[in-house]
């Protein structure tokens, strides 16, 4: 989904948002800091494959996904990270890795973790490495329509 699309479905469904340009950065928290806003309120999208199927885990910069938990909670047999191969071809009008939380569009399930709705306000990456979209923690969760869980953990610093 281009920049253009997504800002065309915000814009058709009355949706208050702030496009936000910043230097190019390729991880979620690299984005929070480039962008100036909290780790835990800028949404990162991890592609996950539950029982074979591509789905999108939604949850904050600086934590990470308990795959064991995830799928224990998506009632799944199996569960692994996607690899970039299996889920680049599913978003080719995007930067691999730059997809916004959208995948409802493109007939993904999307979990996202309680952790999120905590905030008011989100911002993700907008199909670019280089800018994000801010917008209503609510109009999100009503565009998307997430299944909301409990399954993102601190992340372990090195």
């Amino acid at each position: 989904m281009p920049v253009g699309k997504l800002k065309e479905l915000l814009d058709r469904e009355e949706v208050k948002y702030v496009s936000i340009a910043h230097s190019p950065a390729f991880t979620a928290q690299e984005i929070a800091a480039s962008a100036h806003i909290p780790g835990k309120e800028v949404a990162k999208t991890v592609m996950v494959k539950l029982d074979g199927t591509v789905a999108m885990a939604v949850l904050p910069a600086p934590a990470r996904v308990d795959l064991d938990r995830l799928r224990d909670i998506a009632g799944a047999g199996e569960i692994e990270l996607a690899g970039e191969a299996e889920f680049k071809r599913l978003f080719p009008e995007c930067e691999t890795g730059a997809m916004p939380p959208f995948g409802n569009l493109y007939g993904l399930d999307v979990w996202v973790d309680r952790l999120l709705a905590e905030d008011e306000e989100i911002a993700f990456n907008a199909g670019s490495h280089a800018e994000l979209i801010r917008m209503g923690y609510g109009d999100f969760e009503r565009l998307v329509k997430p299944k909301l869980a409990e399954f993102a953990t601190p992340k372990v610093e090195a």
